[in-house]
């Protein structure tokens, strides 16, 4: 899938009514998980009135309802995924889901209650990690980089856990649902988590993570619409104001490189 953004045309629909014009707003529905990418929407929201659109933001727990709602156009656009999830979800239903700009960059991170560093892990040593595609391989590169597996090819997005080819410490992988991983921590010697149910947990991936993907992770999150309305101005309008100097500020400044802009 293409890293398209539609950049120029978002920037012409955000700025297309002139200060002196006003029209009622309408209304654009966005689906996403809360953090960090509903506080980001929040910062848009008066960006986007001043424009003639008034921002609805549903806020879901898991990763999988904002794709589904997106595609049964319950909802109009979602922002909460990359490329490789939502190329693994279009795979799977059959659908075209279609990224519209890329907002930002949460580095995984890989957490302990137990130990302080990846080389206190013991043999046999319990490691969960995300049980959804794109975002179990992604657990597995990490680990693979941290040196404590091996992968067949370490630079295939949907690595399974099959393609492990070397486990010297015999660690046992566990399958969970992402957002169940901050509260197996205390069960498990090492999980796997992903950044925005990291924050959510109190965790501080900067602080708190054993090992973080690298600063030049290419799991961009997206603004994801449908074929049908990824021309939407209003849907432009939001991708422009997504990224605003003002919204990057707030994404450095508010998480304190636990999440990067990527514009």
């Amino acid at each position: 899938m293409k890293k398209f953004g539609l950049y120029a045309f978002a920037l012409v629909a955000l700025t297309a009514c002139s200060a002196g014009e006003e029209a009622p707003l309408e209304t654009l529905t966005v689906a996403a998980t809360a953090v960090p990418h509903a506080e980001i929407l929040d910062v848009v929201k008066p960006l986007l009135a001043k424009n003639g659109v008034k921002l609805e933001v549903q806020v879901y727990k898991d990763y999988a309802q904002p794709n589904d709602r997106v595609a049964s156009k319950l909802v109009d656009v979602n922002y909460f995924q990359t490329a490789p999830f939502l190329e693994a979800y279009n795979r799977e239903h059959g659908t075209r889901l279609t990224p519209v700009i890329g907002v930002h960059i949460e580095p995984l991170g890989a957490y302990s209650q137990r130990y302080e560093s990846l080389k206190a892990l013991p043999v046999g040593a319990v490691v969960a990690i995300p049980n959804e595609p794109s975002n179990n391989s992604r657990a597995l590169i990490l680990l693979h980089h941290a040196g404590v597996i091996e992968l067949r090819d370490s630079d295939n997005p949907l690595a399974l856990p099959g393609d492990v080819i070397a486990n010297p410490r015999k660690l046992v992988l566990r399958e969970y649902d992402s957002e169940r991983l901050p509260e197996l921590l205390e069960r498990v010697d090492l999980a796997v988590i992903n950044t925005n149910y990291a924050l959510e947990a109190g965790l501080d991936p900067i602080r708190d993570a054993l090992t973080l993907e690298r600063r030049e992770s290419p799991y961009v999150n997206f603004l994801v619409a449908r074929p049908d309305n990824v021309r939407d101005p209003k849907v432009l309008k939001l991708a422009a104001a997504l990224t605003r100097p003002e919204v990057k500020v707030f994404i450095q400044t508010r998480y304190r490189g636990a999440v990067l802009p990527a514009f």
